[in-house]
């Protein structure tokens, strides 16, 4: 038994059930307790996240050295590839499927959480996106400038922060996916609404595995490796993904997934500087997620699908948007409300029920963020190899 706990997936699969039991049969008195645990657990993953993506991103820049600018370029442009691609994709398919779907629009009837009564603030030292620029531009110029006591500092920093992800990230991780299903589980999210939107979202999540398999296709391809020695170790990253509905706060096990891989389909330098930076910017379960939802409910609410034009110039908006949205809980389509009320001109009902159901599911469309940045790096360390970078 204690052999079987050692392993993450399964102190995860634990976490995931005991929570959803508990929040079954919790009293009020019970969830008073778990709520503020929650948010707490929540909060230092959250304050450790810019950390993380500094200790990684900027040491890996330095590495690269002169090469760090072409490297930066090519990973911006694969993940807008993915998620734009991923959108288009949801949409045609929203267009054969969607017409043929009747659903009814029930979100009500949620019990509500008590309120934390133990309200502790851990505010982050910067927001992510701004680490992500930190990283990027200390990174790149102690690479031009060659500042050798920057470069080893940030490599001491790098040692650090791993230290930090093993000892502190690791080990709370399934104390925190345990509360937060007991939340869902005790407000009836999971029992009350997952039921009435189970098609759209089960239709979602088999578009997520279709898209994954064409990203890794894409990469063995190019890499002319097996993408199965990369993806068969992105289980536990998977899981963690599924109940932390959070890229950024999944990133420490992401990491521990990408270097199970052999060397020689994914460089250890280019899992420190890909995985850290593509669980920022590349959303492609969100995004093709995001496509799929605005269409039903557009066509549940007002009647109609938007027109094609309409929905193309949301795809490729929604992309970059993407790009920019934070690796947090529903950071996709908080981000990108402007486009649905703007573009897609959603009322206050279209945009409260695109965050209902998106909430549903986004703990998939997260899973499938993370273990799609493996097959983009993999693209990465094939190219550094056949450019001598």
């Amino acid at each position: 038994m204690k052999k079987f706990f050692s392993f993450l997936p399964a102190r995860l699969i634990v976490g995931v059930i005991l929570g959803i039991i508990i929040g079954l049969f919790a009293n009020e008195n019970l969830m008073q307790v778990l709520v503020p645990i929650k948010n707490i657990l929540g909060q230092l993953i959250s304050f450790i996240v810019p950390i993380i993506v500094i200790g990684f991103i900027a040491p890996s820049i330095t590495k690269l050295g002169l090469n760090a600018t072409k490297m930066l370029g090519l990973a911006l442009i694969l993940a807008y590839a993915s998620s734009v691609l991923a959108a288009i994709c949801s949409m045609l398919s929203g267009y054969v499927i969607i017409p043929t779907l009747t659903i009814a629009n029930v979100s009500e009837g949620l019990k509500e959480l008590p309120k934390d009564i133990f309200a502790l603030s851990i505010p982050q030292i910067m927001p992510v996106m701004s680490a992500l620029v930190f990283a990027i531009i200390i990174g790149l110029s102690a690479a031009w400038t060659k500042s050798q006591t920057i470069i080893q500092l940030l490599n001491e920093f790098q040692k650090m922060v791993l230290d930090i992800v093993s000892k502190i990230v690791i080990p709370i991780l399934p104390f925190f996916i345990a509360c937060t299903f007991a939340t869902l589980s005790y407000e009836g999210s999971i029992t009350n609404q997952l039921p009435i939107f189970l098609i759209i979202i089960l239709i979602v999540i088999l578009g997520h595995y279709i898209w994954l398999f064409v990203l890794y296709g894409i990469a063995g391809l190019y890499s002319g490796k097996n993408p199965l020695e990369v993806i068969k170790n992105y289980g536990p990253a998977y899981l963690t993904a599924i109940g932390t509905m959070s890229s950024a706060a999944t990133l420490a096990v992401s990491l521990k997934c990408a270097k199970k891989s052999s060397s020689d389909v994914l460089r250890g330098d280019m899992i420190d500087f890909g995985i850290p930076l593509f669980a920022n910017i590349h959303l492609c379960g969100s995004v093709l997620t995001e496509v799929f939802f605005v269409m039903t409910i557009s066509k549940v609410l007002y009647g109609q699908i938007p027109h094609l034009s309409t929905m193309l110039l949301f795809c490729i908006l929604l992309a970059i948007f993407a790009i920019g949205a934070p690796g947090v809980p529903g950071g996709t389509v908080m981000a990108s409300l402007g486009l649905i009320s703007g573009i897609l001109n959603f009322d206050a009902s279209g945009i409260a029920l695109m965050l209902t159901i998106f909430a549903l599911q986004d703990s998939f469309g997260t899973a499938c963020n993370v273990t799609g940045d493996g097959a983009l790096t993999m693209i990465l360390s094939s190219y550094a190899n056949k450019h001598s970078i």
